[in-house]
């Protein structure tokens, strides 16, 4: 196992917006998506020379040398995809969960294999992006239509891992009434969404493109208004049986 080793992209100590609690965050390099707000495309080629190249025992301790600060939370993997290296981020929660620690599992479930689903094994939470549901607006998204990450909900609704859904809601794209009832009511048959994550549109992203030449998809689309996720709730808190 020892011969595994990840490309990681960033690592983030004391995260708090990945899962529960105190998180100690790792940021893999690589992802099959495209999502036209990607706030993260130096995350985008596996094969990108990195900061960082750990074996999962060399993360593990890494991670452990914050177990003080993360005993009440646990540490997640994202990405980028994780699940573009699946072995690794398998074997890394492994040793975390033989150590009693909580691992969270950030992903679009956009790759499904035998080494991607042996991951759930070790999952204690996934925290799941949905990017749309209509597969022509997903395509609009982010280059998928989706219909891997739904397949990935069932899959974890089989094994009763609990979920967050994470949802991006972006200006001329998702943020729309109607799109919003309706991934609320697909959810409601999953017992195992513990939650819909809201998550507002950005630009803070934007001058890497710039950095790296490439042209942003949604130039011009302005923020979404803080006002807007308030809005959101209630819509959802009607809709909730």
């Amino acid at each position: 196992m020892n011969k595994i080793v990840g490309k990681i992209h960033s690592i983030e100590s004391f995260g708090t917006v990945d899962g529960p609690g105190i998180r100690f965050v790792t940021f893999l390099q690589g992802c099959p998506l495209r999502c036209a707000y990607c706030h993260n495309p130096d995350t985008w080629d596996v094969h990108a020379v990195t900061k960082y190249e750990y074996t999962p025992s060399q993360l593990f301790d890494e991670a452990m040398r914050y177990k003080n600060f993360i005993k009440s939370g646990g540490v997640t993997v994202t990405g980028g995809e994780p699940l573009m290296q699946p072995e690794f981020v398998r074997e890394y929660f492994r040793l975390c969960k033989d150590a009693g620690v909580h691992t969270a599992l950030d992903t679009a479930g956009s790759i499904i294999t035998e080494k991607t689903l042996s991951v759930l094994d070790y999952t204690s939470l996934v925290l799941l992006d949905i990017k749309a549901l209509d597969a022509e607006l997903c395509k609009k998204v982010c280059g998928s239509d989706g219909s891997a990450t739904l397949r990935f909900l069932d899959e974890l609704q089989r094994r009763n891992i609990p979920t967050w859904i994470r949802h991006v809601v972006v200006p001329t794209l998702t943020d729309n009434d109607n799109s919003i009832r309706n991934l609320i009511e697909y959810l409601k048959p999953y017992s195992v969404v513990e939650k819909i994550e809201w998550l507002p549109y950005h630009t803070l992203g934007v001058f890497k493109y710039k950095e790296l030449g490439i042209s942003y998809p949604l130039e011009g689309v302005e923020p979404l208004r803080k006002e807007r996720i308030a809005e959101i709730k209630k819509i959802e808190e009607t809709n909730v049986s």
